[in-house]
């Protein structure tokens, strides 16, 4: 298995700029304008921004999908267009384009021949990734009976079946239902465990809260933001503190003293979990000791703890706070 070395450049962006002209060659649209960007091994880094702002166009700059008009773009220590470089990078656009009269199965096995995998290879790998994203049981089923939901999943296996170094990842929980989703902030965080890189481009800002070490935000082709999540969300102005509940009269003792020291009234409330794990929680009661509750198991462990995720939920204030009261 091939690893990618964490602290490596693995793409590297200089004073890209990408203008799409009409059929006069007049300039019509700059959808990319001097954007700086470095890519490291080993993480999950997000590119955000509106409808419009430079992402798809970005992406598939560094996919070598289209010729950068001016600026320079390193992939891999080498040209995004050149095929070689091509086989160690997986991609899942945002909407996938499958042959509808193949089954995965079949499917993936067309996918692996154009990488050259050897027929042993491709087999046990096929097999791997189907059951990797749940499609086992629809196998043999064809590509166009499956819902959008299941359609993403063979979209991952495929963007996989060549085990790249680098996975870019277009909006990979579309369509999915909670427990999917979950299945793949999972593996995303797996690869990187292994060494990998993946380029993430989601409009769900909790996903990329939950799985992303460093983002950055485009808006009319350049940067506005960059940096690692915690650093950028981070109200250093301000302290959170987490205590047991009190009785009622320690309670307005202390807030008394927090009132005195900040000439402010604190803000109380209960710390609350992220309706993500809620839910994950309230489908394994539900089916308490079936297959579901040992399916859902791995992921409800490594779904955050109610600090982080109340983060990820964007109501990290991080004033002030007893655990009984008001």
């Amino acid at each position: 298995m091939t690893e990618q070395t964490t602290g490596n450049t693995v793409v590297e962006v200089r004073g890209l700029v990408k203008v799409f002209r009409d059929f006069w060659r007049r300039p019509k649209v700059r959808a990319v304008d001097g954007l700086d960007l470095e890519i490291r091994g080993g993480e999950v880094f997000g590119l955000l921004g509106p409808n419009g702002s430079g992402k798809s166009t970005t992406l598939k700059l560094i996919l070598g999908l289209l010729h950068p008009s001016a600026g320079t773009i390193r992939v891999l220590g080498g040209n995004p267009r050149d095929v070689r470089n091509k086989h160690a990078i997986g991609y899942l656009p945002e909407e996938s384009y499958l042959y509808r009269y193949l089954t995965p199965r079949e499917a993936l096995h067309f996918y692996g021949r154009l990488f050259g995998l050897c027929k042993s290879t491709l087999n046990t790998r096929t097999e791997e990734l189907l059951a990797m994203v749940g499609l086992e049981l629809a196998a043999d089923r064809p590509l166009g009976e499956f819902s959008k939901g299941m359609a993403r999943r063979f979209g991952l296996a495929q963007a996989l079946i060549n085990n790249p170094r680098l996975i870019v990842l277009d909006e990979p929980t579309s369509g999915l239902d909670p427990v999917g989703c979950r299945q793949v902030k999972d593996l995303m965080l797996a690869l990187v465990r292994q060494g990998r890189t993946v380029i993430l481009s989601s409009h769900l800002l909790a996903d990329v809260e939950d799985v992303c070490n460093r983002v950055a935000i485009l808006s009319a082709g350049r940067i506005r933001a960059e940096g690692r999540v915690q650093e950028l969300l981070e109200q250093p102005d301000t302290v959170r503190i987490r205590i047991p509940s009190l009785p009622e009269q320690e309670m307005q003792a202390l807030l008394t003293q927090l009132r005195e020291r900040t000439r402010q009234e604190p803000d109380v409330d209960h710390p609350s979990m992220a309706l993500e794990r809620f839910f994950l929680q309230t489908v394994a009661q539900e089916s308490a000791g079936g297959e579901d509750a040992a399916a859902l198991a791995p992921f409800l462990a490594a779904v955050p703890p109610i600090d982080a995720a109340d983060r990820r939920r964007g109501a990290r204030k991080k004033e002030a706070t007893a655990g009984d009261g008001s």
